[in-house]
């Protein structure tokens, strides 16, 4: 009897650890989509910077188109948290695809600012930042993957929801974020 006791205590505490140590493992992989997802925040704030930036170059040129984008972008523009979801991420690429577009038509409209050196630098500033959140959103859905993964194998699946981890969504990469205008 006593031997069937320290048996179940043993088993027991097994599966004590097992748990917290999935725990830990679970909440590792869950930092890592977040801190992906606040990466994402701080290269498409730095991509709005850079657009701003732009905005005010081609005012010069196109007064009215450059404030009417000014303030699309304020009123569109949010801020990504670590908890955002990928439609919010969409939503704010959605925005900056739509600002370089305009952008786009007015520097087509007026060769010399095509042509002026701040523009081009800072063109070449948001087509970096473009890069940096395509390479963060490939981190994010990485770890995505790896905490989907990890929660969807036996036996991690019998206690993930019980210690609150959840499938979580990609981002998925949008048609026509390739062909951004002005990017070429």
């Amino acid at each position: 009897m006593q031997s069937m006791f320290i048996a179940v205590l043993i088993i027991a505490g097994m599966l004590v650890l097992w748990t917290v140590s999935t725990q830990r493992r679970l909440v590792v992989l869950d930092e890592n989509i977040s801190n992906a997802m606040s990466q994402i925040d701080v290269q498409q704030s730095s991509q709005f910077d850079a657009l701003t930036a732009l905005l005010h170059l081609t005012k010069v040129y196109a007064k009215h188109e450059s404030e009417t984008l000014m303030e699309t972008i304020k009123s569109k523009r949010n801020v990504i948290t670590a908890k955002s979801a990928p439609e919010e991420v969409q939503r704010q690429e959605g925005v900056i695809s739509e600002a370089l577009g305009r952008i786009s038509t007015v520097t087509e409209q007026y060769p010399e600012l095509k042509a002026n050196q701040s523009y081009l630098k800072t063109m070449g500033a948001v087509q970096t930042f473009e890069g940096m959140v395509r390479t963060s959103r490939l981190i994010y859905n990485d770890n995505v993957a790896k905490l989907n993964r990890e929660i969807r194998m036996f036996p991690v699946s019998l206690i993930a929801g019980i210690l609150g981890f959840y499938k979580r969504d990609y981002l998925d990469e949008r048609a026509d974020q390739a062909e951004i205008p002005g990017m070429k």
